[in-house]
Protein backbone atom coordinates (compact mmCIF):
# COMPACT_ATOMS: atom_id res chain seq x y z
CA UNK A 1 0.00 0.00 0.00
CA UNK A 2 1.87 3.35 -1.17
CA UNK A 3 1.93 6.26 1.57
CA UNK A 4 -0.86 8.15 -0.09
CA UNK A 5 -3.31 5.69 -0.08
CA UNK A 6 -2.36 5.17 3.73
CA UNK A 7 -2.49 8.83 3.89
CA UNK A 8 -6.22 8.81 2.47
CA UNK A 9 -6.97 6.21 4.34
CA UNK A 10 -5.91 7.96 7.71
CA UNK A 11 -7.30 11.28 7.03
CA UNK A 12 -10.33 11.02 8.99
CA UNK A 13 -8.37 9.81 11.52
CA UNK A 14 -5.81 12.86 11.94
CA UNK A 15 -8.17 15.66 11.42
CA UNK A 16 -10.48 14.40 13.82
CA UNK A 17 -11.01 16.57 17.24
CA UNK A 18 -8.02 16.11 19.90
CA UNK A 19 -5.73 14.05 17.74
CA UNK A 20 -2.85 16.05 17.08
CA UNK A 21 -2.68 19.48 18.83
CA UNK A 22 -1.13 23.19 17.60
CA UNK A 23 2.09 22.37 18.72
CA UNK A 24 2.45 18.94 16.98
CA UNK A 25 1.23 19.94 13.88
CA UNK A 26 4.10 22.79 13.59
CA UNK A 27 6.70 20.13 14.07
CA UNK A 28 5.34 18.47 11.72
CA UNK A 29 5.19 21.37 9.34
CA UNK A 30 8.93 23.15 10.85
CA UNK A 31 10.47 19.23 9.79
CA UNK A 32 8.81 18.67 6.22
CA UNK A 33 10.07 22.76 6.09
CA UNK A 34 13.67 21.97 7.05
CA UNK A 35 14.36 18.48 6.07
CA UNK A 36 16.40 17.12 2.97
CA UNK A 37 14.86 17.11 0.43
CA UNK A 38 12.81 20.11 1.40
CA UNK A 39 8.97 19.08 1.14
CA UNK A 40 7.61 22.16 1.96
CA UNK A 41 8.47 25.58 0.85
CA UNK A 42 8.82 28.91 3.46
CA UNK A 43 5.79 30.01 2.06
CA UNK A 44 3.82 26.49 2.16
CA UNK A 45 4.84 26.12 6.06
CA UNK A 46 3.88 29.49 6.69
CA UNK A 47 0.55 29.17 5.26
CA UNK A 48 0.01 25.66 7.22
CA UNK A 49 1.23 27.25 10.46
CA UNK A 50 -0.71 30.38 10.01
CA UNK A 51 -2.75 30.58 13.90
CA UNK A 52 -5.68 32.72 12.07
CA UNK A 53 -6.96 29.68 10.54
CA UNK A 54 -8.37 26.63 12.37
CA UNK A 55 -5.98 23.44 13.24
CA UNK A 56 -8.63 21.16 11.34
CA UNK A 57 -8.41 23.59 8.27
CA UNK A 58 -4.63 23.86 8.34
CA UNK A 59 -4.14 19.95 8.54
CA UNK A 60 -6.78 19.52 6.20
CA UNK A 61 -5.15 21.56 3.85
CA UNK A 62 -1.57 19.57 4.34
CA UNK A 63 -2.88 16.25 3.81
CA UNK A 64 -4.15 17.38 0.63
CA UNK A 65 -0.91 19.39 -0.64
CA UNK A 66 1.59 16.38 0.76
CA UNK A 67 -0.88 13.86 -1.60
CA UNK A 68 -0.69 15.97 -4.46
CA UNK A 69 2.71 16.46 -4.01
CA UNK A 70 3.41 12.46 -4.34
CA UNK A 71 4.67 9.38 -2.44
CA UNK A 72 7.71 10.87 -1.09
CA UNK A 73 6.09 13.92 0.43
CA UNK A 74 3.70 11.76 2.30
CA UNK A 75 6.31 9.20 3.27
CA UNK A 76 8.15 12.05 4.85
CA UNK A 77 4.77 13.36 6.80
CA UNK A 78 4.52 9.82 8.00
CA UNK A 79 8.07 9.99 9.65
CA UNK A 80 7.71 13.01 10.92
CA UNK A 81 4.56 11.94 12.33
CA UNK A 82 6.51 9.40 13.63
CA UNK A 83 9.30 11.38 15.18
CA UNK A 84 7.34 13.89 16.92
CA UNK A 85 3.37 12.04 17.58
CA UNK A 86 4.75 8.07 17.93
CA UNK A 87 1.77 7.29 19.97
CA UNK A 88 -0.51 8.81 17.36
CA UNK A 89 1.24 6.91 14.67
CA UNK A 90 1.51 3.55 15.76
CA UNK A 91 -2.66 4.35 16.65
CA UNK A 92 -3.06 4.92 12.56
CA UNK A 93 -5.78 2.81 11.10
CA UNK A 94 -3.69 2.29 8.28
CA UNK A 95 -0.74 0.97 10.94
CA UNK A 96 -3.16 -1.30 12.22
CA UNK A 97 -4.27 -2.62 8.87
CA UNK A 98 -0.46 -3.40 8.32
CA UNK A 99 -0.03 -5.69 11.61
CA UNK A 100 -2.78 -7.70 11.37
CA UNK A 101 -0.46 -10.65 11.01
CA UNK A 102 -1.30 -12.90 7.98
CA UNK A 103 -2.79 -16.52 9.06
CA UNK A 104 -0.14 -18.48 7.16
CA UNK A 105 2.88 -16.13 8.57
CA UNK A 106 4.40 -17.74 11.46
CA UNK A 107 4.77 -15.74 14.30
CA UNK A 108 8.22 -15.44 14.30
CA UNK A 109 8.14 -13.62 18.58
CA UNK A 110 5.88 -16.78 19.12
CA UNK A 111 8.33 -19.23 17.39
CA UNK A 112 10.92 -17.48 19.31
CA UNK A 113 9.87 -17.60 22.52
CA UNK A 114 8.43 -21.43 22.10
CA UNK A 115 12.35 -22.09 21.05
CA UNK A 116 13.95 -20.75 24.30
CA UNK A 117 11.32 -21.46 26.97
CA UNK A 118 13.34 -24.35 28.51
CA UNK A 119 15.86 -22.06 30.11
CA UNK A 120 20.08 -22.18 30.60
CA UNK A 121 19.85 -25.71 32.42
CA UNK A 122 18.46 -27.35 29.23
CA UNK A 123 20.91 -25.77 27.21
CA UNK A 124 23.98 -27.04 29.66
CA UNK A 125 22.65 -29.93 29.86
CA UNK A 126 22.44 -30.28 25.65
CA UNK A 127 25.76 -28.94 25.48
CA UNK A 128 27.32 -31.41 28.47
CA UNK A 129 25.43 -34.42 26.38
CA UNK A 130 26.74 -33.49 22.86
CA UNK A 131 30.31 -32.29 24.40
CA UNK A 132 30.41 -36.22 26.33
CA UNK A 133 29.45 -37.74 23.09
CA UNK A 134 32.22 -35.60 20.80
CA UNK A 135 34.75 -36.88 23.69
CA UNK A 136 33.45 -40.59 23.63
CA UNK A 137 33.77 -40.66 20.19
CA UNK A 138 36.89 -39.00 19.30
CA UNK A 139 38.35 -41.36 22.26
CA UNK A 140 36.87 -44.97 20.51
CA UNK A 141 38.21 -43.95 17.16
CA UNK A 142 40.52 -46.39 16.07
CA UNK A 143 42.48 -44.59 14.18
CA UNK A 144 43.47 -41.70 17.42
CA UNK A 145 46.09 -43.05 19.22
CA UNK A 146 45.20 -40.75 22.50
CA UNK A 147 43.32 -43.51 24.20
CA UNK A 148 46.36 -42.58 27.35
CA UNK A 149 45.40 -39.11 27.58
CA UNK A 150 41.46 -39.73 27.57
CA UNK A 151 42.00 -42.08 30.52
CA UNK A 152 43.97 -39.28 32.05
CA UNK A 153 41.62 -36.34 31.60
CA UNK A 154 38.14 -38.93 32.33
CA UNK A 155 40.36 -39.44 35.75
CA UNK A 156 40.60 -36.15 36.98
CA UNK A 157 36.69 -35.09 35.67
CA UNK A 158 34.29 -36.05 38.24
CA UNK A 159 33.09 -33.27 38.74
CA UNK A 160 32.23 -32.69 35.29
CA UNK A 161 30.83 -35.90 34.88
CA UNK A 162 29.02 -38.10 37.49
CA UNK A 163 31.70 -41.29 39.06
CA UNK A 164 29.28 -43.49 37.73
CA UNK A 165 29.46 -42.51 34.13
CA UNK A 166 32.77 -41.95 34.66
CA UNK A 167 33.53 -45.29 35.79
CA UNK A 168 31.60 -47.07 32.62
CA UNK A 169 33.65 -44.74 30.39
CA UNK A 170 37.00 -46.02 31.99
CA UNK A 171 35.98 -49.61 31.96
CA UNK A 172 35.19 -49.21 28.15
CA UNK A 173 38.50 -47.39 27.91
CA UNK A 174 40.02 -50.33 29.68
CA UNK A 175 38.44 -52.29 27.04
CA UNK A 176 38.85 -50.78 23.84
CA UNK A 177 42.70 -50.71 24.72
CA UNK A 178 42.97 -54.17 26.01
CA UNK A 179 41.76 -55.32 22.38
Amino acid sequence: QSYCHRLQHDMYFLTSTSRLNEQVVDKIVLQLNRVYPQILTNEEAEKFRNPKASLHTRLSDLLKHLQKKGERHCQEFYRALQINAEQLFNDLPSRKILKTPDPTEIDTDKEQYMLNDRGPVFFLACFSVAAGLAVFWYCCNSETQVIGRARRILGFSPIIIGRHVRNICMLYLEDISRN
